[in-house]
């Protein structure tokens, strides 16, 4: 049997997924016979590979690095799971939507003690916000969720173990959401 060849991403948010993705433990050493990560903050990978089977991807999307990031995930992946409340409602990030982009930067970098400049020389230092902070399935088509914050590491499993053994997956009502 080949491996699952899964990649992960962290967008907008606070890596607490990620984090919960950890907290398997032992579990993830049992797993990783049959999983090959390719791609993640939990590896080296500087590039995302073709072929890959599995991206979880948590956050939501804020600024243009991740939509990119975010597109070319959906295109190199045969499924996509919206990972976590960020990444399935906006959750805490999108409550920035509440005030303009250029409100919000002058806010944080320009007008408290400090400035860190928009730009550089060589282009900007801060990635460029996007107008609105939004959830995965407003950019690109999700495959299924697994929710939570962060989801707890069972429903992880759940999930992944599934997904490997290549047998349906346990939904809830709206039929595409894990645990």
């Amino acid at each position: 049997m080949s491996r699952i060849r899964l990649a992960t991403a962290w967008l907008g948010g606070c890596s607490g997924c990620h984090m919960s993705f950890l907290d398997l433990g032992e579990q993830l050493v049992a797993l990783s016979g049959s999983i090959e990560m390719v791609y993640g903050p939990l590896v080296d990978a500087k590039q995302v590979p073709d072929d890959v089977d599995v991206a979880l991807i948590e956050g939501a999307v804020a600024n243009m690095e991740n939509l990119e990031l975010l597109q070319e995930m959906r295109h190199k992946s045969k499924l996509l799971i919206s990972f976590g409340d960020c990444a399935i409602t906006g959750n805490v990030t999108s409550l920035r939507n509440f005030f303009s982009v250029d409100d919000l930067l002058t806010a944080v970098y320009q007008a408290g003690p400090g400035s860190i400049p928009r730009s550089d020389e060589d282009g900007a230092v801060l990635p460029e916000l996007l107008p609105r902070v939004l959830p995965l399935h407003q950019v690109v088509e999700v495959d299924a969720f697994i929710p939570g914050c962060p989801p707890e590491p069972e429903r992880i499993l759940a999930a992944i173990t599934a997904i490997m053994e290549g047998r349906p997956v346990q939904l809830n009502e709206d039929q595409r959401t894990f645990g």
